[in-house]
């Protein structure tokens, strides 16, 4: 969607839309609007929308107004949001092209403002590439958004949180792609053409190199399939001499749960569950564009997992990058195995001061927490809460769960270093555990289980069904408030 600033209304406009606060029409509005809204019982809370038909300037347009709740709530850049989202949602495939949004007389800070937007953009997108018989009426016509009356500096503002919308699309278009389209190689060269030209540095290793580091615990996961397998760094210097942050990414293009293969229904939902390398290739999209003043690194561990003739088998032994080795007693517990070297290997290369993790590890999380939260573990207390606030002002929402020395028992091995499962309790605990193993002493991390939060069945806050976007905003935020702040 495009966003554009004008000074004055479009005589044409067919389309306006307000923003109003909990309990507070326009003072200009008029009569029949005020009645219409009451009688419709418009109280102006987060993400409530009234629509109805005004005569101005000579023209009749539909007025639309988008509530935005308490001005003093806590959650009142995600209320806004929630607002701008609310007109996308309603006009999106309605024939209409633009909609006018009129923050005159708003009250909104240019910050506030920018908010709005980007929910609007948000909601509004949708991935139609593979759909060649759409009936009209269901197809996406709201191309623009003109604003008027903005507040001073809004301009501004917005180019900075664009850039944070163009992360969350295209985290949302990789995680949407189908397996057939974007596999470890097709991942790499996409990213490839995004960052071309934005400053970022990035590395790529193949199978072969790989394999002379010693990466056998990545490399067992994807063995099975005609895929190659690849690790992609993204590395941006915005901040001096420090010590990188690290982002790792779970990238598991497709997983078939190999030899210890999933049941055959909802099988297809597997192609996101690459979640993890997708939140972390749009979250450094949006901090590479808009120049974070922070040294970042963004890993991401790419695999497809297949069940042929090469396959791993329950029961094989790999040898992890850093020397430990693995008893692979379920081939469906894969992601870990992704991560055991792509966390080593990110601590080897870049020394980082701090590192977080993002991946669909375990259906477990999604028992514990639903699709509410995901789930946060971690061996500081400072970075956790650190992750726990920015979920909470961007609506990224995660919980910490616990980690401790009784779970990590159950993932002891009789005849390796450790199993890749523990028992039937506490599976997402026992999977964080396992990552840990593969953490030097002293460094600060935590892994965040997102299995519940990528994809949603059903409309949401800024998304249509599919694919969310989430992460990208925990990890910018985090980045701006503990790095940039």
């Amino acid at each position: 969607m495009k966003i554009q600033f004008s000074q004055s209304r479009p005589q044409t406009a067919r389309l306006l839309a307000q923003v109003v606060d909990k309990g507070k029409l326009p003072a200009n509005l008029e009569k029949s609007a005020v009645e219409g809204a009451g009688a419709a019982r418009f109280k102006g809370t987060a993400g409530q929308l009234f629509e109805t038909f005004v005569e101005r300037d000579g023209n009749v347009s539909r007025l639309a107004l988008a509530g935005a709740g308490d001005r003093n709530d806590e959650a009142r850049s995600i209320n806004l949001e929630k607002a701008g989202a609310a007109i996308a949602g309603k006009y999106q495939a309605s024939g209409e092209t633009e909609v006018v949004l009129d923050l005159s007389g708003s009250g909104l800070s240019a910050d506030e403002a920018a908010s709005v937007l980007l929910g609007l953009r948000l909601r509004n997108w949708r991935y139609d590439v593979y759909r060649t018989r759409i009936k009209d009426e269901q197809k996406v016509t709201l191309e623009r958004t003109t604003v008027v009356g903005a507040p001073d500096r809004t301009e501004a503002a917005w180019e900075q949180m664009a850039h944070l919308a163009t992360g969350i699309e295209f985290t949302r278009e990789l995680v949407t792609e189908p397996a057939n389209i974007i596999y470890p190689e097709s991942f790499v060269e996409r990213c490839r053409e995004r960052f071309k030209g934005t400053g970022a540095e990035l590395t790529v290793l193949d199978e072969y190199q790989m394999e002379q580091l010693g990466m056998g615990s990545l490399l067992g996961v994807g063995q099975g399939s005609e895929r190659e397998s690849r690790l992609l760094a993204i590395r941006w210097n915005g901040g001096g001499s420090e010590a990188p942050t690290a982002f790792v990414g779970k990238g598991v293009t497709f997983d078939t749960g190999g030899i210890s293969i999933k049941p055959g229904p909802g099988m297809e939902d597997m192609k996101w569950d690459m979640g993890g390398a997708g939140a972390v290739a749009g979250a450094m999209l949006a901090l590479v564009g808009r120049k974070a003043k922070a040294n970042i690194v963004g890993v991401v561990g790419l695999v497809e997992n297949m069940p042929d003739g090469k396959a791993q088998r329950p029961g094989d032994v790999v040898t992890s990058m850093s020397g430990q080795t693995i008893e692979v007693l379920n081939t469906d517990a894969e992601g870990r195995l992704v991560l055991a070297d792509a966390l080593h290997w990110t601590q080897e290369e870049f020394q980082p001061a701090r590192i977080v993790d993002f991946a669909t590890l375990t259906g477990a999380i999604i028992i514990s927490l639903g699709n509410e939260y995901a789930g946060v573990f971690s061996n500081d207390d400072e970075l956790s809460k650190q992750l726990y606030d920015a979920g909470i002002a961007t609506g990224d929402k995660n919980w910490r769960m616990p980690l401790g020395a009784a779970y990590d028992k159950l993932i002891d091995s009789p005849i390796a270093d450790m199993k890749n499962i523990g028992g039937k309790g506490a599976g997402s605990i026992t999977a964080a555990q396992f990552l840990q193993r593969f953490i030097a002493d002293g460094t600060p991390w935590a892994h965040v289980d997102i299995a519940g939060m990528v994809w949603s069945d059903k409309p949401g806050q800024t998304w249509g069904k599919g694919a969310t976007g989430y992460g990208v905003r925990l990890i910018d935020r985090f980045v701006a408030d503990t790095l940039e702040g």
